[in-house]
């Protein structure tokens, strides 16, 4: 039986779950209040962050859900997301229109990654 691990856990979530050799990441958001391209880089940041210290990189991303409170900076989000991705390493993604947490969050993103 493969062993489920949890890191930076609190009460209502972890910030990294793997199991085997899958990584989940919980909902990234960025700075509050700041721009759709802004609050996209901080995600990515912290997305980058947490795949390294669980052994993985965004080029072992499988998937990405990302979530934008209003469809109309779809474009912004692409702009920061397109210059993140490595080329040939683009995961399998979806993204929706969702309300987020609070009003000043603009994007969410959620990862699953193979660990390296």
């Amino acid at each position: 039986m493969t062993d489920v691990t949890r890191k930076h856990t609190g009460q209502r979530m972890s910030q990294i779950v793997t199991h085997g050799d899958t990584i989940y990441l919980a909902g990234q958001v960025g700075t509050a209040g700041a721009s759709v391209a802004q609050q996209t880089q901080d995600c990515l940041d912290k997305i980058d962050a947490l795949l390294a210290e669980a052994g993985s990189s965004k080029t072992r991303i499988l998937q990405t859900v990302i979530w934008l409170a209003d469809m109309k900076d779809f474009a912004g989000m692409n702009a920061v997301w397109d210059a993140w991705v490595p080329e040939g390493h683009a995961p399998a993604r979806a993204c929706g229109e969702a309300k987020l947490a609070r009003e000043d969050f603009l994007v969410e993103f959620i990862v699953t990654a193979a660990r390296a």
